[in-house]
């Protein structure tokens, strides 16, 4: 965490005290003083600037800080950033003098961009007041989780728009949501392409965001976007593995990952729709695995492999012995959608419902005293499959979701036809399938025949072809 010098510290209790700031409250005050220069430094926000205080107090707001703490830290950052000149507004009655500047080179965390993004010069003196351009969008925020939850997007959707809405609120500076246009959406794709240099997919995901936002929290349109520099798509051929290199990754995972890579590449499963799997997707007898609510909020069924059938009736077992464990210390129930738990009010505790792939630990819910079980995170199968192609000596970037690329390839490589394939990933386009075809080009080259060699024997070799101008009775006519 940012800290401040011995002088500035000193300076800065002088200021609380002149502010009337009672004594046993100043250590919080130096604390969001650091978190604010904290924040400008891992953000890029100018910290003299007063439009930098609306993106902290909305930063403040995302983590669930309450608006009394919110209150208390606007007030803090105002009297650190507080320009010489004029008193302080708390501390006019008391006493006349104006607060001592603070040591300039505790605000040099990014002192070039200080200036703002239109080169403007910040006032030279002033009580910090709530500028038009550093407005808090604490409310379009909560408008924003609304809307997402009322449509059944997946957590990690809005964990990505509301992070593209904070970018977006970070280079227009906090200014009024009612004055947003839609050059100011033009300057941030355009930005991010030119001066960050994101990929184009990266940008399509931050179109996407605001126009989620625009549409749905701000009710208005974008309008026509002419003008927004691109950025370049570039060709992507996804990391696929042979089959000895899955059989060594595989054999060096240990359980219970080992189960979640053999599905992830058995049944070409992303890594969230694996993990997410619970009891009853599975139908044995028939050898078939339903997935519900995958990508796009749609449903799929896929082949079950006959090799891991006995592997997954012991995690079965498994599961349900935790089951049965849990139950008698209190269990909640698991975790379940928020609609489906209001519908069947006792499905939390049924044996269907509980997660394929628990986790280890309860958690305790939040504002409760309730103990539920979530399902394993995604990080420890990343950092299992990671360790794992290391160990088996893969020189290839190895992720969870390598196991996908690999199952299309390899059907694609036994004879299955695209669509088939498509269908068995969940792709809503044959297109984005295609881009498995990129992945086995070298042994598809190999078995192409030229048409030299079709119908021709090898006792008459290329001296047929080379040959029949001279035979007798042609002279060429007719060609």
């Amino acid at each position: 965490m940012f800290q401040l010098s011995n002088e500035t510290v000193a300076a800065y209790d002088r200021r609380l005290e002149t502010a009337g700031v009672p004594e046993n409250e100043r250590a919080d005050f130096r604390k969001w003083a650091r978190f604010y220069l904290d924040f400008c430094h891992k953000y890029g926000h100018p910290p003299r600037e007063p439009a930098s205080v609306g993106p902290f107090l909305a930063k403040l707001a995302s983590k669930r800080q309450s608006e009394a703490r919110r209150s208390q830290a606007s007030r803090a950052v105002n009297l650190l950033i507080l320009r010489p000149g004029r008193p302080v507004a708390a501390a006019s009655e008391r006493s006349p003098a104006a607060p001592e500047p603070l040591p300039a080179r505790q605000f040099e965390v990014r002192e070039d961009l200080a200036s703002g993004k239109d080169g403007t010069k910040a006032p030279a003196d002033g009580v910090i007041s709530a500028p038009s351009t550093g407005m808090s969008w604490e409310r379009e925020y909560r408008d924003l989780e609304g809307s997402i939850k009322m449509r059944n997007y997946s957590t990690k959707t809005l964990a990505a728009y509301r992070l593209w809405t904070r970018k977006f609120q970070s280079f227009v500076r906090s200014k009024p949501t009612v004055n947003l246009s839609d050059e100011d959406v033009k300057s941030f794709l355009t930005d991010l392409a030119v001066r960050e240099g994101v990929a184009a997919s990266t940008q399509n995901q931050a179109f996407n965001a605001l126009l989620f936002f625009y549409r749905h929290v701000l009710q208005r349109e974008f309008g026509t976007l002419e003008g927004v520099v691109r950025a370049k798509r570039r060709p992507y051929v996804p990391v696929v593995l042979s089959r000895s290199e899955v059989e060594a990754v595989i054999g060096a995972i240990v359980p219970p990952y080992r189960l979640v890579a053999l599905l992830l590449y058995g049944c070409g499963l992303r890594l969230a729709e694996c993990l997410e799997l619970r009891v009853h997707c599975f139908n044995l007898e028939a050898r078939l695995l339903t997935i519900h609510d995958g990508k796009g909020q749609k449903d799929r069924s896929v082949p079950l492999p006959a090799r891991i059938l006995p592997e997954i009736r012991l995690q079965m077992e498994e599961v349900r012995r935790t089951f049965r464990a849990d139950m008698e210390a209190g269990y909640a129930g698991t975790f379940l959608p928020r609609q489906l738990e209001k519908k069947f009010k006792k499905a939390a505790k049924d044996y269907i419902w509980q997660w394929f792939f628990p986790a280890a630990t309860m958690t305790t819910v939040s504002g409760s005293t309730e103990k539920r079980r979530y399902h394993l995170h995604d990080s420890h199968v990343q950092g299992a499959v990671k360790r794992a192609a290391e160990a088996a000596g893969v020189a290839k970037r190895v992720s969870p979701h390598t196991f996908r690329h690999t199952f299309a390839s390899h059907l694609l490589l036994a004879g299955y036809d695209l669509p088939t394939i498509q269908r068995l990933l969940g792709h809503g386009d044959v297109k984005t399938t295609m881009i498995y075809v990129q992945t086995v080009p070298t042994i598809m080259l190999k078995e192409v025949r030229s048409p030299l060699d079709l119908g021709i024997g090898p006792e008459v070799g290329v001296g047929r072809v080379g040959g029949a101008a001279n035979q007798p009775g042609n002279d060429g006519a007719g060609r």
